[in-house]
């Protein structure tokens, strides 16, 4: 089955951006960084997503990620899913804190459970098809409204969404242009998704 094993992103400032993924959150196993000039304005049609255990968890979480350059785009709330706040990192990618219970059951721990890709769809059924035929497998489908790959195995999760009602929920206007700046690797690359997100393969 194809996994998701690393995601790269983009950033104006390299250093920034590393200290950020290296000492907020931990993920320098999973989160590559480069360089880039390339333009790119307002809605990338992605977010990437901490899972966390509770709302003790995602609060320390958030506290770390401002701390280190983060900006608060939503700030930590209940809802009818759970608990969560949506924040822009320093190199302007988005990202959603959440967990599904809405009360701690222990001390919080700045933790997160698992990491998902969030990407935001044009035509849900095309884009569900592409990544079918590259070797994923639908573990969730809510026909044009959500559909979830399975992760057995993979160290990201990857989920699509239809990209208006994608990004109402993150807080964000539908427009943007210029690069989404990310690259996904794993074992369905070399290729080019039909929303334009591009797939390397692993390294050997």
């Amino acid at each position: 089955m194809t996994s998701i094993e690393m995601i790269t992103l983009e950033t104006d400032d390299l250093t920034t951006a590393e200290t950020f993924y290296t000492e907020a959150w931990d993920l320098a196993s999973l989160i590559r960084l480069k360089p880039t000039e390339t333009p790119s304005t307002g809605f990338r049609g992605y977010a990437l997503s901490l899972i966390a255990a509770q709302p003790g968890n995602v609060d320390k979480l958030v506290e770390a990620a401002v701390e280190h350059g983060a900006t608060v785009l939503k700030a930590p709330a209940k809802s009818f899913w759970g608990y969560g706040a949506v924040l822009q990192a320093p190199d302007g990618s988005i990202w959603k804190l959440a967990c599904t219970p809405k009360k701690d059951s222990a001390p919080a721990e700045k933790r997160h459970e698992s990491v998902t890709l969030l990407i935001g769809t044009t035509d849900m059924n095309a884009t569900k098809k592409f990544y079918t035929e590259h070797g994923l497998t639908v573990s969730k489908s809510y026909g044009r409204k959500y559909t979830e790959f399975a992760a057995d195995g993979s160290p990201i999760e990857l989920a699509l969404y239809p990209r208006k009602a994608f990004s109402k929920d993150i807080g964000m206007s539908t427009e943007g242009t210029g690069s989404h700046r990310i690259t996904i690797t794993g074992a369905a690359g070399p290729a080019t998704d039909p929303d334009g997100f591009t797939w390397d393969t692993p390294e050997a």
